[in-house]
């Protein structure tokens, strides 16, 4: 009678200990997941930020540069085409990625050729207000490397954990896939040709 009962109290203690491992392992997987998703918000936020500084600065060109309107159309256009661009966090593929990365991309082609004509207008370039928006967009395109490198940092970690022995049984067992990467631009390891 008294056997019956060590075995029926290990049995008891190896199913809790068991069910606790499992319990941690699928906890620490959907923390690290949250923690991906969090920082892809955090992406979008700096990139929101960004698309919120040009109409203010497309505003202040336009007062100076009024001829200039194909370019000031095509900054509103990529605008646009990037803010109708997101990627909801539980859809997060290399494709979604790849296609926000573009329209990003497009944007900041057209605030470059922006900035290429702001080089003709000397007095715009002095103006206070063009000044600090300028100021603004710089720091905000820091803010993106920035949160581009902690998003792909969170994606490491959480690849890292649903790869590991046993983890990657449980994770399998429950759906959790692989988060993709924010990858530079192709051709982005290419140094740009300047011309004199």
């Amino acid at each position: 009678m008294k056997k019956s009962w060590i075995v029926i109290i290990i049995i008891l203690l190896v199913g809790f200990l068991a069910y606790s491992y499992v319990k941690g392992s699928y906890n620490s997987m959907v923390t690290l997941s949250e923690s991906v998703d969090k920082q892809w918000a955090d992406v979008e936020n700096v990139y929101q930020r960004r698309a919120d500084l040009i109409p203010n600065l497309v505003a202040t060109v336009k007062g100076y540069a009024e001829h200039e309107k194909e370019t000031l159309e095509g900054v509103i256009n990529a605008r646009s085409k990037a803010t109708s661009t997101t990627i909801n966090p539980g859809d997060l593929s290399a494709q979604n990625i790849a296609a926000f990365q573009q329209a990003q991309q497009g944007l900041s082609s057209a605030l470059s050729r922006l900035m290429v004509v702001v080089e003709r207008y000397p007095d715009l370039k002095a103006n206070q207000n063009f000044l600090e928006l300028q100021s603004q967009l710089e720091g905000t395109e820091n803010r993106i490397a920035v949160e581009r490198r902690k998003f792909n940092e969170s994606a490491q970690a959480y690849n890292t954990s649903i790869k590991l022995f046993p983890k990657n049984l449980f994770a399998n067992m429950f759906g959790f896939d692989k988060k993709p990467y924010f990858e530079a631009q192709s051709g982005a390891e290419n140094a740009p040709k300047v011309e004199f």
